[in-house]
């Protein structure tokens, strides 16, 4: 039941959720359920005024731990036993609310970074504590492999945002390329925290980023903008999630000998800390 959204809304990640065990992948599907709900409370077909009395509502009520609210009471669970920093959550309230406005536009590469961090940096930070990381280094490569995704998305949905009034990237195949390229410097520098997922989760999250990342080279194959008009929603087609996943023991026996774990990403994380306080969080 709580893997349904999952499965219904996020292919790659639901691919990749096969690796895990039951009891690991129903506290995933949970975060993912309390995620989507936020996201669907903003891209509904409500007026403005109406989505923010309902986020209102569903924040006030996550902050009393409404008990009636079974995605509310999931995510407490998941906040209490894994010992997440609430902030971290309240980090993905805020990065959701960016999105309440009649018109949204990010200008800069300090406001896209904060804001992939808010909305999906924070998910990569609650993933890894519920796959029982805790090393600081490897948490903050988390925080890049949600960034990255965020990226990802960002460049594959920029009609749909732009049909919502919203400008993350300008609408042309240059600046989505762009996107694109950075997005592969964080999905890059992610790659050595994964040797400190456990060896029974390793393998899912090691697929996830192949196969996500996969949807980049997918978008930068349609060449120019009027074929990335065309072609419409990207996915990563089966097979070659296949091929992905068979790749990906080829890194799960390289991360095997991965030694003194040093994060390498630290420029970018230094814009981040112009107005988040990273270490509050990890």
């Amino acid at each position: 039941m709580k893997s349904n959204l999952l499965k219904k809304h996020a292919k790659s990640f639901y691919w990749a959720s096969f690796f895990l065990s039951r009891n690991t992948l129903d506290k995933c599907s949970s975060l993912y359920n309390f995620c989507r709900t936020l996201d669907d409370i903003v891209d509904d077909n409500n007026k403005l005024e109406v989505k923010k009395e309902i986020f209102s509502k569903f924040k006030k009520d996550f902050k009393n731990k409404k008990p009636n609210n079974q995605i509310i009471k999931d995510m407490w669970s998941i906040i209490d036993r894994e010992n997440i920093s609430i902030q971290i959550v309240i980090d993905l309230f805020d990065g959701v609310e960016t999105d309440l406005k009649e018109k949204v536009v990010i200008n800069s590469k300090k406001d896209l970074l904060v804001y992939s961090y808010r909305v999906a940096g924070t998910v990569g930070l609650m993933m890894s504590k519920i796959l029982k990381v805790n090393n600081k280094e490897a948490l903050k490569g988390a925080i890049d492999l949600g960034i990255a995704m965020q990226l990802t998305n960002i460049a594959r949905d920029v009609c749909e945002d732009k049909a919502r009034n919203r400008q993350y990237v300008r609408h042309d195949f240059s600046s989505i390329q762009e996107i694109i390229n950075e997005s592969q410097i964080f999905y890059e520098k992610s790659f050595n925290s994964i040797s400190n997922i456990p060896l029974k989760s390793r393998f899912s999250v090691i697929i996830a980023r192949r196969v996500y990342k996969k949807i980049g080279d997918y978008i930068l194959r349609q060449g120019s903008i009027k074929n990335y008009n065309a072609a419409g929603k990207i996915y990563v087609p089966i097979f070659e999630k296949m091929i992905q996943t068979f790749l990906s023991i080829f890194d799960f026996v390289k991360l095997l000998f991965v030694r003194n774990l040093r994060y390498d990403n630290q420029a970018n994380h230094d814009i981040l800390k112009q107005e988040i306080n990273l270490n509050e969080r990890i």
